[in-house]
């Protein structure tokens, strides 16, 4: 009896540690209406460059920006064009500075700004971004960004130049600081849960565990990606109604089957619902068979002694690999992927664009069972 209870136990130790991993929380499947990032941009000025700054020849904005920064603190340059012919300023640089607002923001709170030079710049390295106002989609400044760039690697200037790393663009951890919030929209009997993918299956489950969890008549699905949820009219019974919503865990769909090309670096990226066909396929100097056969050997599996186990039968995929010709491979076998036949065709010497143009005539004649995306 002993013996019984320790092997269910572990059993449904197992059983437990599967479905765990086969489910996600709706805090990692879902967004809430409202809690959404805002794009912030601004044209600032970056100074204290090494003599790596604009040409202001080359870039007359940058010298305009200077005069009206340095107007604005009461300092005035002529604006003859002997004068603008003549002044080299090699430690400014004109910079478009953007970020992230996050939801729910707060005057006061501080959040990360990326610093991108927009002219003849070689290296922001070493510089200090003045004051930038950081405006949204609708024009109004929601941020003010400041402080010290940090750019990774390094540049030589000689007459064999070296560079390590970009050094035309760098960021500033904390250097935006919020101005002005974004008022949430206040509605205390509902919310709109949305599905980050548009799933039904995964609507349907998820409607289901909010179901069990909290009762029937709470969510109602719009569609395949949205649903309204009914929470409490009290705040704090709100709160913690929603913190035991994003928690909750749903059960995963199988996702359906892509592969993502990419074709400047010749990347081939699949997901496990990938499936092959038999086909052959022939492309300039390179040829591919491959053969999906059912048969299978089956190798006998002893119990341990004195389990009371029943003898088993274990099913094993072949796998074949034929050398036709001196740039021909053939596969045979139930357990070829997509994951052997790219490595193959790489063996052989295909290109990217090879790696492309066949996957591509692949799906057309039916032998990829997925979705190709080309990045």
């Amino acid at each position: 009896m002993k013996k019984i209870l320790i092997t269910f136990a572990a059993l449904m130790l197992q059983l437990a540690i599967g479905n765990f991993a086969q489910a996600e929380r709706i805090r990692e499947i879902a967004d809430f209406t409202g809690q959404r990032t805002n794009q912030l941009v601004g044209y600032g000025l970056v100074v204290g460059l090494d003599g790596t700054g604009d040409l202001t020849i080359q870039t007359p904005f940058t010298l305009q920006s200077i005069r009206q920064m340095l107007s604005a603190m009461g300092v005035t340059i002529p604006e003859s064009d002997r004068y603008n012919n003549q002044t080299w300023l090699r430690n400014i640089a004109a910079v478009m500075v953007t970020a992230d607002l996050p939801a729910y923001p707060k005057p006061g709170q501080k959040m990360d700004v990326t610093v991108s030079a927009m002219g003849s710049s070689r290296s922001l390295k070493g510089g200090t971004l003045v004051m930038t106002p950081m405006r949204g989609a609708d024009g109004q400044v929601y941020a003010q960004a400041q402080g010290s760039l940090i750019i990774s690697g390094h540049g030589v200037a000689n007459l064999n130049a070296k560079q390590n790393n970009h050094l035309s663009a760098g960021r500033i951890p904390a250097g935006g600081l919020i101005e002005k919030g974004i008022p949430a929209e206040e509605n205390n009997t509902f919310v709109e849960l949305n599905l980050k993918n548009s799933d039904f299956s995964l609507m349907q489950r998820t409607t289901d565990a909010i179901t069990r969890r909290f009762g029937a008549n709470i969510a109602v699905p719009i569609d395949g990606r949205s649903m309204t949820v009914r929470t409490p009219e009290n705040p704090v019974q709100r709160m913690n109604f929603l913190a035991a919503l994003q928690e909750l865990d749903i059960p995963l769909v199988a996702d359906s089957a892509k592969v993502v090309l990419n074709s400047r670096t010749g990347s081939v990226v699949m997901n496990q619902g990938v499936r092959l066909g038999s086909f052959a396929a022939a492309h300039g100097n390179l040829s591919l068979r491959v053969e999906v056969r059912a048969d299978q050997s089956r190798l006998l599996k002893q119990p341990p002694p004195f389990t009371g186990e029943a003898t088993t039968f274990t099913s094993v995929d072949n796998l074949n690999i034929d050398r036709g010709s001196e740039n021909a491979l053939k596969f045979s076998g139930p357990s070829v992927s997509l994951e052997e036949v790219v490595k193959a065709l790489n063996m052989l010497g295909a290109t990217p664009q090879d790696l492309i143009a066949i996957l591509q005539a692949m799906k057309s004649a039916g032998a990829l069972k997925a979705d190709i995306e080309v990045i």
